[in-house]
């Protein structure tokens, strides 16, 4: 089962915490907020997961890494800076998602 987490977004209503940091990784209780989105994508069964960035998206890939530590198979869909919006992030990352539901 695949799953696509937006994560390109600025969060600029989060402004100063993410001006050098992307918002999903900002901790939550200590931990980076995408770590929970991670753990419990893993618990539901899903074993593909497609992270799209813009802002700071070297960080998040460089957070997540290939998905291992949560038993995920993870891809990254990098976009520009200042992000596609969400149908245009979905549509450039539909390559990495293929043709089944997700």
């Amino acid at each position: 089962m695949r799953a696509m987490i937006l994560a390109a977004g600025r969060g600029s209503r989060m402004r100063p915490l993410t001006d050098n940091q992307p918002k999903p990784l900002l901790p939550i209780a200590g931990k980076p907020l995408l770590a929970y989105h991670l753990e419990k994508l893993a618990q539901a069964g899903v074993n593909e997961v497609v992270i799209n960035h813009a802002w700071h998206g070297e960080q998040i890939e460089n957070f997540v890494g290939d998905g291992s530590r949560w038993g995920l198979q993870v891809s990254f869909s990098a976009e520009p800076e200042g992000g596609l919006e969400t149908a245009g992030g979905i549509i450039k990352a539909l390559p990495l998602l293929g043709d089944e539901p997700f």
